[in-house]
């Protein structure tokens, strides 16, 4: 009668097990690399999984707002470990382009996260952000914290009147000539003067992408970022907010952030590291690294650095 038990017990045991383990392939399937579209409001969304490696996949927000994620082609390596998620937010690369200004809220874009979330049944990842898409995975982490299992702040941005404190005083170690085009064009509301989009230019090659902009034989869109929708919500340049962005500010909300995360920030980025090191400060055990030589685009100026401090931040993460 023991062995029957016994048997019995290790019967039941095992079908648990085997019953746990398919349940669990459900709910976490292996996502495959390749490409598709998710509806949401408005239209569809594109994503692309680049690799098919075994550990918890990493989702990526790019920025703008109006960008594209082709910048995050530069990231492709991270695939041999686990899958890379990215995706174009409505109205841009890939997906469908729109000027319906009603769909143009942070609510909106925190639904699309969500509902290519939901598509790809993610039980447990990573979120990842650069510029406007670290305002983008803050406010998603707010709203929807559930199976985020840690957070990367690639050249945040968090509050708009700290963005344009950095740029003033960037703009301040420009040549006089260039801070008076900015000054007069600011004033005057002319942003198509020569004058104008020179300065610009030249703010972009010192503290936007420095070298020169990495290509990716996977990246072969048509589709370039949309300029309605970094006007309509942003401004005209990276120094000049004047969309529907101007009063953001979310710093304080960093305080709440409950998992493991991340800072990254380039040596001449537009988000200043001093500024940068003030928002780790905020996130309990937050991680802070400068990426050397680099200004906004760390993923173009140096690639090597950025890959290997997201990649030990992962991997870190990964043991606990």
């Amino acid at each position: 009668m023991k062995h029957i038990k016994t048997n019995k017990l290790l019967i039941s045991f095992f079908t648990f097990i085997i019953i746990a383990f398919f349940t669990g392939c459900k709910t976490a399937p292996q996502l495959n690399a390749g490409e598709g579209y998710v509806n949401v409001q408005g239209g569809k969304i594109w994503y692309r999984i680049l690799g098919e490696g075994k550990q918890t996949p990493i989702l990526m927000l790019h920025g703008g707002p109006g960008g594209t994620s082709r910048s995050f082609y530069q990231f492709a390596s991270l695939g041999k470990d686990r899958p890379v998620i990215i995706f174009d937010q409505l109205g841009s690369g890939r997906s469908d382009h729109h000027t319906d200004t009603a769909l143009l809220t942070i609510e909106n874009f925190v639904e699309q996260v969500a509902a290519l979330k939901t598509s790809l049944k993610l039980k447990e990842f990573y979120l990842h952000g650069h510029s406007w898409g670290t305002a983008l995975a803050l406010e998603y982490y707010l709203k929807y914290p559930t199976g985020i299992k840690a957070i990367i702040f690639n050249s945040p941005y968090f509050s708009t009147s700290l963005w344009k404190a950095d740029a003033d005083t960037l703009i301040s170690t420009l040549p006089d000539s260039i801070q008076l085009a900015i000054k007069t064009g600011e004033q005057s509301h002319d942003f198509e003067s020569a004058e104008y989009k020179n300065a610009n230019e030249i703010f972009s090659k010192n503290f936007g992408i420095r070298k020169t902009r990495l290509t990716s034989e996977l990246d072969t869109a048509t589709y370039q970022s949309n300029k309605f929708i970094y006007n309509y919500m942003w401004g005209p340049t990276e120094f000049t907010a004047t969309g529907t962005l101007i009063n953001y500010d979310r710093v304080q909300s960093l305080k709440t952030i409950k998992v493991p995360t991340l800072f990254i920030t380039g040596e001449f980025d537009e988000a200043r590291p001093a500024t940068v090191k003030y928002f780790q400060q905020l996130v309990p055990n937050a991680r802070y690294v400068m990426i050397e030589g680099a200004g906004h685009g760390t993923m173009h100026d140096n690639k090597s650095q950025n890959l290997t401090a997201i990649k030990t931040f992962l991997d870190d993460v990964d043991l606990q």
